[in-house]
């Protein structure tokens, strides 16, 4: 068997099912229960240090 067929075999049958098992473990891992308040958390750091609003007029330029 040349190595361009041997390749085409292993990509076709073991390394989809390789890419796929990957793409479920990921988003398992996004999707947990206790991720939650990780996600929330990132999502507000860019407020973090905000004393004050914005002044008015300055919110839309």
């Amino acid at each position: 068997m040349e190595t361009y067929s041997l390749l085409r075999e292993f990509a076709d049958s073991w390394m989809l099912l390789l890419l796929f098992v990957i793409f479920v473990g990921i988003a398992f891992w996004v999707f947990r229960p206790g991720s939650r308040p990780v996600h929330r958390d990132t999502a507000n750091m860019i407020f973090r240090n905000d004393d004050r609003p914005a002044p008015p007029g300055e919110d839309r330029k």
